[in-house]
């Protein structure tokens, strides 16, 4: 049985987009992160070619662009952002923090920026 614990076991990292994540879970099929976002503060626009993308808002609220549509998003709201969606998030009301799930796993070889 595999149990990550977030506090004692996933040390937090900057991802290649800036976002700071905990990464909790990594097989072969897919991966789960915390992501935390400090107020004002926004990842790079980036897509992937292969991972589609879930992200669950656990606290705080953003702006959410996904391939030019923009949205408030706030707790307890689920995004899916399907694979070669650009894609940007950016914290709006105090710190967010969300849950990101890739399939397959997140890479950041697998992570496109623009111009």
């Amino acid at each position: 049985m595999k149990i990550a614990n977030r506090d004692r076991d996933c040390p937090p990292f900057t991802t290649a987009d800036g976002s700071t994540i905990r990464e909790l879970l990594h097989t072969e099929a897919q991966s789960l992160a915390e992501a935390t976002l400090e107020p004002g503060q926004e990842t790079r626009r980036h897509y992937h070619r292969v991972s589609e993308e879930l992200y669950y808002i656990e606290e705080g609220t953003g702006e959410m662009e996904l391939d030019g549509e923009r949205a408030a998003v706030g707790p307890g709201d689920a995004i899916l952002i399907p694979p070669g969606a650009w894609h940007q998030i950016r914290a709006t009301g105090g710190t967010l923090r969300f849950l990101c799930c890739c399939a397959p796993p997140y890479s950041h070889d697998d992570t496109y920026f623009g111009p």
